[in-house]
């Protein structure tokens, strides 16, 4: 009998690395697959991807398996980029490595993978899939700190169907012992963070090429002037770093916070305080909900929920609108609750889906 394929997609990272390994110790037929979703500026001191390409060819030749590299950088600016500007533009905050998942990693990867006659795809997520009465559940991964079920939301039944996720029993450290024992040259390769195709540069020059400056005033909810930004699209809710408000006299000393944009008139609210009231909400609203069992479940539950990624799981209760729409209310306020970010549901360690905060 022929063995199973699985194309695992390799990052060049450790975590990939070490899913493509266990799948070949455990009998799969493995096949390496290096995304590309990015080329605008490859040659950049920011941009890694030869680098990462490199990495993930000589991990694939030490494990013995073949590895392909794929271009997906035109769906990616279509389905992922132009998204990701449009909603800046509108002084949101998206999270595009959200996106990419459903759009690129779990359809044109998918859609490749059973071209290349894969049953399964798998990655380095932390995460876990679980099949019950012929339905599939996402679950957090067993190390807490690590899980990624936030990012995988919007997956559907027909790609968890398709994925596998290793590492979900796994705590990171392990992983590292791992690739060390068997000698993978990437062991100790520093993770990768920041969004998908900016790398480590700098957000506000990377955005700076893409939208334009459009400075105006910094008030207090008061209304009174207190410095000036370069465009609102450039700020996000709750951000302290970079707005360059010194403290003053008549103010309390304390750090500065964006808490609002007003757009009509092209202002940045900021406030004093990391638990100002306009920092803390205690309800949102949620558009384009995705539910991954197909249908919202039975809301007269209450449940958790995240409405940033680092963060614990907040018990709320949920009501669901017209189309997709739902309204939260939590137990306790949260923090600097931000529009184009996710809010994404737990009913314990399953992960049942989530939306876009409006």
């Amino acid at each position: 009998m022929s063995k199973q394929c699985v194309v695992v997609g390799m990052s060049g990272g450790v975590d990939s690395s070490v899913t493509a390994l266990l799948l070949k110790q455990q009998g799969y037929e493995v096949i390496g697959l290096f995304m590309k979703n990015w080329e605008d500026d490859d040659d950049s001191e920011y941009c890694s991807s030869r680098q990462d390409l490199i990495d993930a060819v000589a991990v694939a030749d030490t494990i013995g398996i073949p590895i392909e590299a794929v271009n997906f950088a035109k769906e990616y600016k279509d389905r992922v980029f132009s998204y990701f500007l449009r909603e800046y533009e509108a002084g949101r905050t998206p999270n595009p490595d959200i996106l990419c998942n459903s759009e690129i990693k779990f359809k044109a990867f998918l859609d490749h993978a059973v071209r290349l006659g894969a049953t399964k795809i798998a990655t380095g997520h932390y995460a876990k899939v679980r099949e019950q009465d012929g339905a599939f559940q996402l679950l957090k991964a067993s190390d807490d700190s690590k899980d990624q079920s936030y990012f995988l939301h919007r997956l559907n039944q027909h790609q968890l169907s398709k994925s596998m996720f290793p590492l979900g029993d796994i705590p990171k450290s392990k992983v590292r012992e791992i690739a060390r024992q068997h000698n993978l040259s990437n062991y100790a390769k520093k993770d990768s963070t920041g969004i998908c195709f900016i790398g480590e540069r700098p957000f506000r020059e990377f955005l700076n090429r893409y939208l334009p400056t459009k400075p105006g005033d910094m008030v207090t909810p008061e209304g009174k002037v207190v410095g000036q930004h370069m465009g609102l699209s450039f700020y996000t809710y709750g951000q302290r770093q970079g707005l360059g408000i010194g403290g003053s006299r008549e103010t309390t000393g304390e750090p500065w916070f964006v808490a609002g944009k007003d757009m009509q008139h092209n202002r940045l609210i900021v406030v004093q305080g990391h638990d100002h009231p306009l920092l803390l909400n205690p309800q949102l609203d949620a558009l384009d909900m995705h539910w991954i069992s197909g249908h919202a479940p039975d809301t007269t539950h209450s449940f958790a929920a995240k409405t940033r990624y680092r963060q614990q799981d907040a018990a709320c209760h949920i009501a669901l609108g017209t189309v997709d729409t739902a309204h939260f209310t939590f137990d306790e306020a949260q923090w600097a609750v931000t529009p184009g970010q996710s809010v994404v549901v737990y009913d314990g360690e399953i992960c049942l889906g989530g939306g876009i905060i409006k």
